[in-house]
């Protein structure tokens, strides 16, 4: 499916013979998936070393302490979504996909000479600042391209490819530290993907800001409010006033709460209970290399079925995973596990992009996409305090069962408020 701007167009100020459809614009799209895969891999370099830094390096004995990277990391994203999306909108696409990329150079390099885990926080709030502007803006690109009817198939490419470049990534760096030390040789990889990135950004990309007005000019929204909202109303109808808006942004950010946790604290339950570190590097791959090759399928079907079950059910699966890490005590069902987590995640991550797609006006999309995304990596940090303080008076195990149980009732929510035919309603004229 296609679509083009015509002479009406022309009048609104749309430009003209821009076309939309993943086909037609797909070098373009396929571009912006090996940029997302390393927006992921730059993420990735973390997954399996950085919590073993502050156990091992920093002698960080309390959760509590040793998860600040995670708060830090997840606040400084989940504000900066927000504003991503305006800043798109001001400014365009490609200038905010290029400042994240310039913003991350510093990183790899704090993490490889901090003396101090002071420097840890620092570089986690840079990265964090870089991700909430290179990953926001192309998935905001992304859906500017495709149009309304391949949303879902849109964005579960753009999620495999982010966390598929998580998963190798942590997998190659447990390796690389396990041969050669936790620094500086897992951190290269970083530095690597970020020059690559930023190239590739500043030479191929191609604003996408136009193909948006094309789609307002030719959009029947789901939603009563088109064309302008003010950054207020955007936010407040994303998280609050709209029934399937708001359901998708709890559901987001106890998502990302339950990965903060995933994040921090799975690596030491499995160094504490004997695991290598090339096994722990394992575990910390399969989690997010499920979820990222799950949503190739998760994130076409959620077009064909709806996205209201996929995710009720994927949070639910998340639920039964966590609740298996909780009380498992061997590799065998860590694995199972890890793998039954990543599916349920695969159901859950593109489909509420994509359902966020469905409700927002293109006029304000960006600006939704943000909210959402505010809420939803907020979740990181709720989740670093939240297990950290239940970790340090109970235990890991504890921590990750109530979770389990959180995980599990954000999906019964969702059953109870999400209206089940957004995707329906969304249409061209």
């Amino acid at each position: 499916m296609s679509q083009t701007s015509n002479t009406a167009d022309d009048r609104k100020g749309v430009p003209r013979g821009i076309v939309l459809g993943l086909r037609q614009n797909f070098p373009q799209f396929l571009l912006l998936v090996a940029i997302n895969a390393l927006v992921g891999g730059t993420l990735g370099q973390e997954r399996t070393v950085l919590p073993l830094l502050a156990d091992e390096v920093f002698q960080l004995d309390r959760y509590t302490g040793a998860l600040t990277f995670i708060l830090a990391f997840g606040l400084a994203k989940a504000g900066t979504n927000y504003f991503a999306g305006t800043l798109s909108d001001r400014y365009g696409r490609k200038p905010v996909l290029v400042a994240g990329w310039l913003i991350a150079i510093p990183v790899p390099l704090l993490l490889i000479l901090g003396p101090t885990w002071g420097w840890i926080i620092a570089a986690n709030v840079i990265l964090g600042i870089s991700q909430g502007l290179t990953w926001s803006t192309t998935v905001v690109m992304k859906m500017d391209l495709v149009g309304p009817s391949r949303r879902g198939l849109a964005m579960g490419f753009n999620e495999a490819a982010g966390y598929l470049g998580v998963a190798a990534t942590a997998l190659a760096s447990g390796y690389i530290a396990a041969e050669y030390g936790l620094r500086p040789g897992p951190f290269l990889l970083g530095a690597a993907f970020i020059a690559l990135g930023l190239g590739l950004s500043v030479v191929f990309v191609r604003e996408t800001h136009q193909h948006a007005k094309v789609e307002a000019a030719n959009h029947e929204s789901v939603h009563a409010h088109a064309g302008s909202l003010s950054n207020g109303e955007v936010f407040t109808l994303t998280s609050f006033r709209d029934r399937s808006l708001s359901s998708i942004s709890q559901a987001g950010m106890v998502n990302n709460l339950n990965d903060g946790l995933a994040w921090g604290l799975f690596p030491i339950l499995f160094a504490a209970a004997g695991l290598s570190i090339e096994r722990i590097g394992i575990l910390a791959a399969v989690y997010p290399a499920v979820w990222g090759a799950g949503q190739l399928v998760t994130g076409g079907l959620s077009d064909r079925i709806g996205r209201k079950w996929l995710i009720v059910g994927g949070m639910i699966v998340q639920g039964v995973a966590l609740g298996m890490v909780a009380a498992g005590d061997t590799f065998g069902v860590w694995l199972a596990a890890a793998i039954l987590l990543g599916a349920g995640t695969a159901m859950v991550y593109p489909t509420l992009l994509a359902a966020i797609g469905d409700v927002a006006h293109p006029e304000w999309r960006a600006r939704s996409v943000g909210a959402y995304r505010l809420w939803r990596d907020g979740g990181f940090a709720v989740g670093a305090l939240l297990s950290g303080l239940l970790a340090d008076a109970f235990g890991i195990p504890t921590a990750v069962a109530v979770v389990a149980a959180l995980t599990a009732a954000s999906g019964l929510v969702v059953a109870v408020r999400m209206r089940g035919d957004d995707h329906l309603r969304t249409s061209t004229r």
